[in-house]
């Protein structure tokens, strides 16, 4: 029994064991040379974990009594989270190595958190969902300071380590109450005490402690007010991760809590859902309006589609979770995109991060700031971009879910959040010639990724590169 257990969670281990070898090893050896090394090392790693998980897996399977679930919804979550990190990963490498922070520690703890991760996404039970966000979160707080040297990036870790472990207290609450009033902190025996009409005030509580939590590391409004900060502060590739592999696993845990526990009380949590997607989008819309650092207005942004991928959620539908899933891996790789763009605007060898650095920067740089143009554009939701779809799927999913006004509002939040998108395209293309010009050096690895995310925001709409599919089945077998 225990053998077919460890089978199911091979990969958590493998990535678990590899991360505390590097540990071990990197430890006795020269440490300027290990970080580069290990991140190759790291990413290579999970894209064949990626590879595998994806290619192999097939139906559901669940180890240690019903408290870890293998099943589509997962294996779809944890690709793209495996791949996410490993982009984010290569993509860094030049960044921390020229500014002294590529340390092997980066590399084992990002490695930690996608563990993390993967256990949340794959959670049947309360104390599985609380180890995996806990695993996931202290790596985080440890790479937002990662540059120990700034006061801006202790503080961001300071900020997110103090506001983390309210959430997390929100969390344990809520969840104490749900194993009060169910007796049993798995999925499945929460879901049965629901069904049999016995749906307390005091379950329902517990419910909303539990959402309230899990809103803080999507930082979904009123739970946002780290993000920004947290952005601004750490290193603008930890920045990045931030952006990407752990907004998947958090939306996909939100989706995992709310169908397999309270699957049977929709009506109930629904509205609360809603409610965060209408705050969330009209809050990262007009906040961001007044953003002059690329990497603030990122995080507004990211507050605004959490908005987006949430009214997905809150339609409590089959296609509400499909077009979530679809949502967040657009979300996910736009942003690989952007950032690799972010990640390239340097002075003088120093990171820029004002936008108005980017005045005429189409003059300079065309091609670069074509393929930006058409990330800007994805963002926005202009068609025919990937992005128009992504939030078309939404849209739809909460129109047909009887959110009809969600939809409404939805549309409104989206042209308001155009308009800061459109306002850095025309800085590139229309803004008033500087003297503070931009480094004109050489795309290598990040132009690459830049070109890569760019080109599937504009072929992706053939099919979606059968992401449509795998994210119909993945939804399929989590609401059933």
């Amino acid at each position: 029994m225990i053998s077919a257990d460890l089978n199911i969670i091979l990969p958590e281990i493998l990535l678990a064991v590899f991360a505390m070898l590097a540990l071990l090893g990197a430890v006795y050896t020269s440490k300027d040379e290990t970080g580069g090394l290990l991140v190759w090392l790291t990413a290579a790693i999970m894209v064949v974990l990626a590879a595998w998980i994806g290619l192999t897996g097939e139906g559901t399977r669940v180890a240690f009594n019903g408290m870890f679930i293998e099943d589509g919804f997962a294996r779809f979550a944890k690709v793209t989270i495996l791949l996410s990190a490993a982009s984010v990963l290569v993509m860094s490498e030049g960044y921390m190595k020229s500014r002294g922070l590529l340390r092997f520690e980066y590399p084992v703890l990002v490695a930690l958190s996608a563990v993390g991760m993967m256990m949340m996404v794959s959670a049947g039970d309360l104390m599985a969902l609380y180890m995996g966000l806990e695993l996931q979160s202290l790596a985080l707080y440890v790479v937002a300071s990662l540059r120990r040297d700034s006061a801006k990036s202790t503080e961001a870790g300071m900020k997110y380590f103090v506001l983390g472990a309210l959430s997390s207290g929100l969390l344990l609450y809520g969840a104490s109450l749900v194993y009060g009033y169910a007796g049993t902190t798995l999925f499945s025996g929460i879901i049965t005490t629901a069904q049999s009409g016995q749906t307390s005030l005091g379950l329902l509580f517990g419910l909303v402690f539990l959402i309230s939590g899990l809103a803080f590391k999507v930082s979904a409004v009123p739970f946002h007010m780290w993000t920004p900060d947290v952005y601004e502060g750490s290193p603008t590739p930890v920045t990045a991760f931030f952006a990407t592999a752990p907004k998947m696993a958090a939306m996909a845990l939100f989706a995992r809590l709310l169908h397999d526990a309270f699957g049977a009380a929709v009506s109930e949590w629904s509205q609360i859902v809603a409610l965060l997607s209408l705050l969330s989008m009209f809050l990262g819309s007009v906040a961001a309006i007044g953003q002059n650092n690329i990497k603030r207005l990122m995080a507004y942004s990211s507050i605004a589609h959490m908005g987006y991928a949430m009214m997905g959620l809150a339609a409590g539908t089959a296609l509400g979770v499909q077009a979530m899933l679809v949502y967040m891996a657009i979300y996910v790789t736009m942003n690989i995109g952007t950032f690799a763009f972010i990640l390239m605007m340097q002075k003088d060898g120093a990171p820029v991060t004002d936008i108005t650095s980017l005045n005429m920067y189409s003059k300079r740089n065309p091609g670069r700031a074509l393929a930006m143009l058409v990330l800007l554009f994805s963002l926005a939701g202009v068609p025919p971009m990937l992005g128009f779809f992504g939030k078309l799927y939404v849209l739809r999913a909460a129109y047909d879910g009887g959110l009809v006004w969600l939809a409404v509002a939805g549309v409104i939040a989206s042209v308001i959040g155009a308009y800061y998108y459109l306002r850095i395209v025309f800085l590139m293309y229309f803004g008033e010639e500087s003297s503070e010009q931009l480094d004109n050096q050489r795309g290598g690895l990040l132009g690459g990724f830049l070109t890569a995310a760019a080109l599937v925001m504009v072929l992706g709409i053939v099919n979606m590169f059968g992401v449509e599919g795998a994210a119909a089945s993945a939804a399929a077998m989590l609401v059933n």
